[in-house]
């Protein structure tokens, strides 16, 4: 169990994280069925910075790890990441990985039922906002 109590669930010979980062998969899987996915690539890596030495100390390299690179028939191409939270850790390297990777398009993702299911993390906060104006 991780330090978000996420369960790691197994499918196809892959070990996923939590059951959202499986469901996912079972999601991509569906549309690579269908031929809207031709390839999903789980755990890419991505180098933020490179190691280095100061003062004789070594600093290990900075890795950005996300859940999926996923590539369309169209030709497309975007990096995944399923979140239920976003953490602290994960929006710095997230700018960084927008800063390093320009040309790649990184999504990050949630399943929100009453929101029709997956759904972006930036959705998600407009969906919340909206949520909280009609309450008042």
């Amino acid at each position: 169990m991780s330090k978000y109590k996420n369960k790691k669930i197994e499918i196809d010979g892959l070990v996923f994280d939590s059951q959202a980062e499986a469901r996912y998969y079972t999601y991509l899987s569906d549309l690579m069925q269908k031929g809207v996915v031709t390839a999903i690539i789980p755990q890419p890596r991505y180098l933020l910075q490179e190691s280095f030495r100061k003062n004789g100390i070594l600093f290990r390299k900075i890795e950005y790890v996300a859940d999926f690179a996923v590539q369309y028939e169209d030709g497309r191409s975007e990096v995944v990441d399923v979140k239920g939270m976003e953490t602290t850790d994960f929006k710095i390297k997230r700018k960084l990985f927008e800063k390093k990777y320009p040309e790649l398009s990184l999504k990050v993702v949630k399943h929100v039922k009453k929101f029709g299911g997956w759904v972006t993390i930036e959705e998600y906060k407009k969906f919340k906002k909206e949520e909280k104006k009609v309450a008042k």
